[in-house]
Order: structure tokens, then sequence, then C-alpha cells
């Protein structure tokens, strides 16, 4: 590898039989509770990536599934994207289990003995002396290194990560700067999008389509997806972060804990998005469930594009795009001002179209409007449709000032705050956003008074 790959982050990917604590491990490093933990076998199953650092290096660590031989339903396929993954690694971190020994720890050796430069041995759940001597049953197997750790006590983590930053360096892999840097506010900070829906919309496809990696598991078996897997590409010069969610049902179809950690987890990541791609299967149209996600987006001020795939297997008649765009404008005239695009993810069709949507809609976002501006125009505004009288209430707009940028809020300052009429202030938002080019971003605006006692 030349030293101009190095200047990438090194990927260091964990890998082991189901259960013996790679999530919880995982999580203990970034020390955030990013991966799913819980008893039932198998809950991980498409790799989740971080970015860490340690000691100036900038680590991508990867959780996968567990690997098993005795397999049904997914797990042909969480075992095969779990090895493919493990091979493209730079390090591989081999964990088993203290407390028991198996066959399938067994077979997972002999599957590393092609890595054998690149493995690094630990075993987890050595929390007492006990175990500590049944770790040592893993030198058998002709390791010369183990690494002794409780991941869930965090013991020996230190220790590890220690000799983690000292492999890497001895690759070659040098420390750059910091991720305070690039976690920073600037144009340079990647465009995050998430993507959000009904389980079977294509989710996973998409993500893997943008990446050009099959970063996510696709089945035709809902409920896939169940950790946030993270991505990233490049598109017209610019750098996004993608993260694939778990499908969202309403809470009465939702039968298990795993599904509903999962569900929580997809709605929580609104909040660490800039734009949310809310997926509508193109033949069943929008849900009431899709409402509600839209709702969640729209309260936190986060940019959000209807996206309809599957629009190949859809009638391709003139007005096929306005009759389905007219129809969901009606059942949901809340999100009138959310761009909707048609795409095929498998086919590749509508993506480009998509991703300048969402370039277009982070300018929006980004658009800082003077005070003096806003109030020339709201002069004119007032002159063009006053605000309406509640019997001897005569109600005054006193000037406009733009609050911040994504979101994008306003401060409109009144001389009576209660019952103000809701429809002037609608008209004021839709003259915003078609004077000064906020059309397809959520906005916000909060009502002041300007004076205490002002009333007339």
């Amino acid at each position: 590898m030349s030293g101009l790959e190095k200047n990438r982050e090194p990927v260091v990917v964990i890998i082991g039989r189901p259960n013996v604590g790679k999530s919880t491990f995982f999580n203990r490093l970034i020390r955030s509770r990013k991966a799913i933990t819980d008893p039932t076998p198998g809950v991980t199953r498409d790799p989740v990536s971080h970015l860490y650092e340690k000691e100036g290096l900038r680590i991508r660590l990867v959780d996968t599934g567990g690997l098993k031989w005795d397999r049904e339903g997914l797990d042909s396929l969480v075992t095969a994207r779990s090895l493919k993954t493990a091979a493209d690694a730079d390090l591989i971190v081999v964990l088993f289990d203290a407390t028991e020994t198996t066959g399938e720890d067994e077979e997972l050796i002999a599957l590393c003995r092609p890595y054998t430069d690149k493995l690094m041995i630990v075993v987890n759940k050595v929390d007492s002396p006990a175990r500590e001597a049944a770790a040592c049953a893993y030198y058998a197997y002709g390791f010369s290194t183990l690494y002794k750790v409780s991941a869930e006590h965090n013991i020996g983590i230190d220790e590890w990560e220690e000799a983690l930053v000292e492999r890497l360096k001895a690759m070659g892999f040098a420390p750059t700067e910091s991720l305070s840097d690039e976690d920073g506010a600037g144009e340079d900070k990647p465009l995050k999008i998430v993507v959000l829906g009904q389980p079977n919309t294509g989710k996973s496809t998409l993500n893997n389509l943008l990446t050009g990696r099959e970063s996510s598991l696709v089945s035709d078996i809902p409920g896939t997806t169940r950790d946030i897997v993270e991505g990233s590409f490049r598109f017209m010069n610019r750098d996004f972060v993608i993260l694939d969610t778990a499908g969202i049902r309403r809470k009465r179809s939702v039968g298990e804990n795993i599904e509903y950690y999962s569900v929580n987890r997809a709605i929580a990541s609104i909040a660490d998005s800039d734009i949310v791609f809310l997926m509508i299967d193109a033949e069943k149209g929008l849900a009431e469930q899709d409402k509600k996600i839209a709702a969640q987006a729209v309260n936190r001020g986060k940019g959000i594009i209807l996206v309809l795939n599957k629009w190949d297997l859809m009638p391709q008649h003139r007005d096929a795009v306005n009759a389905v765009t007219d129809r969901i404008r009606f059942l949901f005239p809340v999100l009138s001002f959310a761009p909707i695009v048609t795409i095929s993810a498998r086919e590749n069709s509508g993506v480009t179209r998509l991703l300048k949507t969402a370039l277009q809609m982070e300018k929006q976002f980004h658009n800082k409007i003077s005070t003096n501006k806003l109030n020339t125009a709201l002069s004119e505004w007032l002159y063009e449709n006053p605000i309406p009288s509640r019997g001897r209430i005569k109600y005054k707009v006193k000037y406009l000032t733009q609050l911040s940028t994504a979101p994008v809020k306003f401060a409109v300052f009144v001389n009576r705050k209660k019952g103000f009429p809701e429809t002037w202030l609608q008209y004021m938002i839709n003259r915003i956003r078609s004077v000064f080019g906020f059309r397809d971003v959520p906005i916000r605006i909060e009502i002041k008074e300007s004076r205490k006692g002002d009333k007339s």
C-alpha cells in the first residue's frame, strides 16, 4: 500500500460468533450506544461503522453481524457480509467469549488463517480470575498474543487501545487533524442525509447505490435493517454522509423489543441529520406513519424530500407524476413546500435529480436575509394584504428579523401576540418563501410582543 493510500482512515473490523459481545465492545470504544445490544442472537445484521479518534489517529471501526454455521433466514447473508467486510479491512479484531468455547470458534479461526498478518485476538467477558484462566485456553490455537477484556465492565480496554494504535502506526497510518475540526461548522462539513420510511420501500437499495458498496442487507423480509448503517459518498464535489435506518411501522405492528429500539433510533437520527429522504413506495403511496415521520422532521426544522421509489413499476403516462403529487399535497398540506422526487433505486434512475435537489435545499438552509431587506418587503406585504382586525382589536407588525439558518427561523414583533391571525402569519411565510428563496425548506416563525402594554 502506497503512502498516499495511508492518508485515509484505517478500517478496523470486529468479527465473532453471535453473543460474544461485539456490539458492547464497539459501543465501549466509541463511547456511545450506537450499535444495538441485546441477548437475542443475531441482533446485528448490517455492518455498523463509526469514525473515532485515538491518540490522533482517526479510525473507522466496524461492528459486524455474528458469524453462524447453523443458518436460517438471513443468517447466510449476514455471515457472507461480515466475512467480506473483514476481508477488506486493514485490521481484523476477532472477538471470543471467555465463558465458553464452541465449534463455531474453531471454524472462525480456520477462516481467519489467511489473514494472520492483520489479526488481533481479543477474549471478552474476562472479569474474574477464573475467566482470565479460561481465556488462556485460546493460546492452544496458536496465537502468540491475546488481549483479555471485559467490554461491559471496561476492563483491559485502555491497554487494548494502546496496542491498536501502536499496531496501526507500525502499518504506516499517521495521526491526522482532530475530529473536532471536521465536526465543526463550515462548508467542508459533509451533508448528512438520513433515509427513513416504511419497511421494504428501498432504503437499503438506495444506500448501497449511493455508497457504491453493499453496506446494507437487501431483503424482502421486513425489518432486515436494525442498526443505523452509515456510509459516505461524493457528488458534484460535495461530501455526503448517508444513514440507512430501520423501517418504521405503526407501534402496534412492532412486535419485538429489538425492532422497538431500532425504530426509536431511526426516529432519533432525524436530529443528527441535515436532510431527511422519506422513502415512499410509489405503488402504495403516502401512509399515515409517513406523515408522522415527516412531522418529526418539520418540527426539528430539518429539510425533507419525499422520495417516491419504485417509479419504474408505475404506469408511465404523461400526467402520472402530477397526479401522485396532487394526491400527496391534498393528503398532507403541511408538507406543501417539500420537494417530491420520483426514482427507481433498483434501476438507478432519478437519483441524480434527487441529489441535486438535496444540494439546492442545502443552499436554501444557509440563506441569510438582512433585517433591512426583510422589513422593506414587510411594508409591501402589509400594504398588499392588511392584517385583519378582530372586533375592536387591531393587530400591528412592528418588524421582522431572521434568527438563524439551518434551521431557518424568523421572529416577527407584533403589538399583540394573543389571537394574532394565523392566516396572515401563513401569508407572510409564503411570501418569505417566494421572495427570498426558501421554497423547499421548513420555516419557523416566533411571534413576540414588541412592548408590553401596547395592545392598541
